[in-house]
């Protein structure tokens, strides 16, 4: 049995394991899924929110070492939970998501992508402070593939997104976690596949994976997903 630990993306929260949850439980393991600050139901104020204290919400949500899984946005603060506390971390696995680059904040490599998906999607607030997505042009880049019923669920429930944790870069570290792995979604309209798989060439062979489907495979194929993820913590 392996003990996971769901950290979910932009404008989400931990809602958005629903059904990955119960999935990998029938499975034999544990899992769990947290809302990060100023996310779901954490009432810390977004002009608040941190990478640091995205990460030491991680941490401190863990007991006993974890498979942490990070979506999207969510690879930023798992690198850096297992920079902080890597006793506490048994693999990392990044879903579709930025594995950080040296020196560059996600909003800088987002930019440096093959292609702007999110264009005219995202808009920040006057204050500058988060930003929020178009909720008429979300669903076609984020639930293109889910149920009906899952992208019902998951619209009213996205949030601002925080804007400063974004535009920070990972300290320097002396190395990388020793057990970690990505997973591509090759359906995805939000993080351009292509560029996934540039991120995933930083990562042994044997730990590139990949799903047939968008930027929501907890919605899209939660059986598959769970599957896979029970495969890689055996």
């Amino acid at each position: 049995m392996a003990e996971y630990l769901l950290i979910h993306g932009s404008c989400h929260g931990a809602w958005c394991w629903r059904d990955v949850i119960p999935a990998l439980e029938a499975l034999g393991h544990a899992a769990r899924a947290i809302d990060l600050p100023a996310h779901g139901d954490d009432r810390t104020p977004a002009g608040e929110a941190t990478l640091e204290g995205y990460a030491e919400a991680i941490l401190a949500a863990i007991e006993n070492p974890v498979t942490l899984v990070g979506h999207s946005a969510g690879g930023y603060p798992i690198t850096l939970a297992a920079q902080m506390a890597p006793e506490k971390i048994r693999r990392l696995i990044y879903l579709c998501a930025y594995a950080p680059a040296p020196g560059l904040s996600m909003i800088d490599m987002r930019r440096a992508g093959p292609r702007q998906t999110l264009k005219d999607v995202v808009h920040a607030a006057p204050d500058g402070v988060t930003y929020s997505f178009d909720l008429t042009k979300a669903p076609g880049l984020f639930y293109h593939d889910c149920p009906p019923e899952a992208a019902a669920y998951a619209l009213p429930r996205l949030c601002p997104e925080p804007i400063l944790p974004q535009s920070t870069a990972l300290p320097e570290s002396g190395g990388q976690h020793p057990d970690r792995h990505y997973i591509t979604c090759d359906d995805d309209r939000v993080i351009p596949p292509e560029y996934q798989r540039d991120m995933a060439l930083g990562f042994s062979p044997e730990s590139r994976h990949g799903l047939p489907c968008g930027h929501s495979p907890f919605f899209t194929m939660p059986g598959a997903l769970a599957a896979l993820l029970s495969d890689l913590s055996a």
